[in-house]
């Protein structure tokens, strides 16, 4: 039995239509992106053979397909980035793509634009990130397909090796309640592909690409002349007796290849990683004053608008902080961006009775990786006094009231 046995939660991204599924418990995900005429739920059979000790799995449909076919456009490769980017930001945590077919475009874009980059792309089936650029006359042909269930069927039967009977019924079924408008603009999405393709991945981690051998649109020359050259040392297989659904053919095999490649990017890093934010976050869920100094460098500056003037040194430091997150009877992490040695948190808070606050901590890290300098921007004014004065309460005793608002 694998890790995947475990309980399955279903979660949204805020304000979206985007829904995720998460399977397991790891401290990395392995985030799934379907392809071209399916939904999340194509990845089944892979995931179900996977056991890659430390990972998460986290299926979810694009815009138009699976459970999304109500959603409004655009249908083009910015939305999906966009969403499966959003999705990424919702788990906070390091995380591995993979894409298949349409698919790989979707897993590349958000794997070489997002602020926290991922530790591994994985593209199976790719179509080059360029796009197909095929002739008008054989496009149209795809863009027909959508409603027509005995086209998709067809299609399906040739680009496959060994697709059983039961999972090409589902596929087709899948494929038919996406609505044909839909259709027309993914073909443009994997025949027009994205102007970066033209230059090489922006993306230079780790990379494993994967086909069916017998997959007779994605084919071997397409693959050495279109997608290896534009990445930096990728891994390369390809699954025999497979077409281009190689993940529902052969899922045992595919997972296979897909956990030996995961597994080595973690003993490679000699640990699992963590986003540069975490320690931080963690912190503040624990609320204490340990888990605030594990983070700090001893020589630690902490400013912030809701102090008169900054408190040094890791002892004071903690117990500000320590006490400024009981403060809080709810805070959120919403986005995170690392540049250089700095790591940007913005924040939703509640306090004082369901008052928001809303605020951006900056963190500083030195040589030995540890926060050197915290900066912390609050607002709105009102509320930014309030906790100020609340503070210095709390604190009384052990850090100098001339660091606190005092109203009186």
């Amino acid at each position: 039995m694998t890790q995947t046995a475990g309980l399955t939660r279903t979660e949204r991204v805020a304000d979206t239509d985007i829904r995720f599924r998460r399977r397991g418990t790891g401290d990395t995900a392995l985030v799934f992106v379907h392809g071209f005429l399916d939904d999340q739920y194509v990845w089944e059979g892979v995931i179900d053979a996977l056991a890659a000790p430390g990972f998460e799995y986290v299926q979810l449909d694009l815009a138009g397909s699976g459970d999304r076919t109500a959603s409004g456009g655009p249908f083009d490769l910015t939305r999906f980035s966009r969403d499966v980017g959003a999705v990424v930001e919702a788990l906070n945590k390091p995380f591995v793509l993979v894409g298949q077919s349409m698919g790989t475009l979707v897993a590349e874009l958000v794997a070489a634009g997002h602020s926290f980059p991922a530790l591994g792309l994985v593209l199976l089936s790719p179509v080059p990130l360029a796009g197909v650029g095929l002739p008008a006359e054989a496009a149209e042909q795809f863009r027909s397909l959508g409603g027509d269930a005995d086209g998709q069927r067809t299609v399906r039967r040739q680009l496959s090796v060994t697709l059983a009977e039961a999972e090409l019924d589902r596929l087709v079924v899948t494929g038919a309640r996406i609505p044909e408008p839909v259709v027309r603009d993914l073909v443009d999405c994997w025949n027009d592909g994205d102007p970066l393709g033209q230059t090489p991945s922006e993306y230079q981690g780790p990379v494993l690409v994967g086909r069916g051998a017998a997959d007779g649109f994605v084919t071997d020359e397409l693959v050495k002349a279109h997608v290896l050259p534009r990445f930096r040392a990728p891994e390369s297989f390809a699954v025999q007796g497979a077409g281009h659904w190689a993940h529902v053919e052969a899922p045992a095999e595919v997972a296979a290849r897909i956990e030996a490649f995961v597994t080595g990017l973690l003993t490679a890093a000699g640990s699992t990683p963590q986003a540069p934010g975490r320690g931080w976050r963690d912190a503040f869920a624990s609320k204490t004053d340990t888990a605030f100094a594990d983070a700090f460098a001893e020589d630690i500056v902490l400013e912030a608008s809701v102090l008169a003037i900054p408190v040094q040194g890791r002892d004071q430091v903690k117990a500000t902080m320590s006490a400024a997150s009981r403060i809080y009877e709810s805070l959120e992490f919403v986005r995170e961006t690392t540049a250089g040695p700095r790591t940007y948190l913005e924040w939703e808070a509640t306090a004082f009775g369901g008052h928001e606050i809303f605020g951006v901590t900056v963190l500083t890290k030195d040589d030995e990786d540890r926060i050197s300098h915290v900066a912390i921007h609050h607002r709105p004014l009102e509320a930014a006094l309030r906790f100020s004065a609340e503070l210095g309460e709390r604190l009384a005793g052990s850090v100098d009231p001339g660091h606190f608002y005092n109203a009186h």
